[in-house]
Formats: structure tokens, C-alpha cells, sequence
């Protein structure tokens, strides 16, 4: 098989084109979750909470040995409220998704006893 070949079986199996589409689709929904929290959350909640803790620009906070853990924190804060958001996201999505009702439960079939048991009366007749 030539390489190309090889490389339009590649390009054309599902998986590869799920991964392309993935990661075309998350990049997006990144791209919604950093605005939602740079321009709805960290205005309306954060900032009022870091001004109230008399914090209002947490990544300039350092030790005198020039340890930056106030950005340490901004990360670790900001971390926190992306994944809460996505979280609250993932959450309203599926709930908002169909209910799939379960399948009906297959008719049970014979025990094993009583399979037993009918290869037993074949077996004398």
C-alpha cells in the first residue's frame, strides 16, 4: 500500500476526524469559558471579594526574597473559578439533554439448573 493510500485511510477513519472536530469544538468552548470568566465572573464576584479583603491586585504580592506567591494564588484562584464555571456549564448542558429511557430488560432466560435439568430428561428419552 503507498503512503498515500495509507495516509487518505488514515485521515478518512472516524477517530481522526472525531479528534479534529474535538479539538476544533474545545478550543471554542475555551474560548467561551475565558470570557465568561474574564468578563462576567471576575468582574461581578472576584474583584468586589479581593477589594473587600483589601487585595486588589493579588499578582503583585511578594516576599522579600522576590517569591511571586501572589501570582501562585491568582493562578490557583483563577483555576478554581474556571472549573466551577465548567463545571455549572457541564452540568446545565446535561441536564438539558434528552433523558434516555433505559432499555427494556431482556427476557431472562433459562437458569442453569434448569437447563440441567432438560438435557437430563433428553437424555432418557
Amino acid at each position: 500500500m503507498g503512503m498515500v493510500s495509507e495516509f487518505k485511510d488514515f485521515i478518512a477513519k472516524g477517530n481522526a476526524m472525531d479528534l479534529a472536530v474535538g479539538v476544533i469544538i474545545g478550543a471554542a468552548f475555551g474560548a467561551i469559558v475565558n470570557s465568561l470568566v474574564a468578563d462576567v465572573i471576575t468582574p461581578a464576584l472576584l474583584n468586589p471579594a479581593l477589594k473587600a479583603a483589601q487585595v486588589e491586585n493579588l499578582a503583585d504580592l511578594k516576599t522579600d526574597n522576590g517569591i511571586l506567591y501572589g501570582k501562585f494564588l491568582a493562578a490557583v484562584i483563577s483555576f478554581l473559578v474556571i472549573a466551577f464555571v465548567i463545571f455549572i456549564m457541564v452540568k446545565a448542558i446535561n441536564s438539558m439533554k434528552k433523558k434516555e429511557e433505559p432499555a427494556p430488560a431482556a427476557p431472562a432466560g433459562p437458569t442453569q439448573e434448569e437447563l440441567l435439568t432438560q438435557i437430563r430428561d433428553l437424555l432418557k428419552k
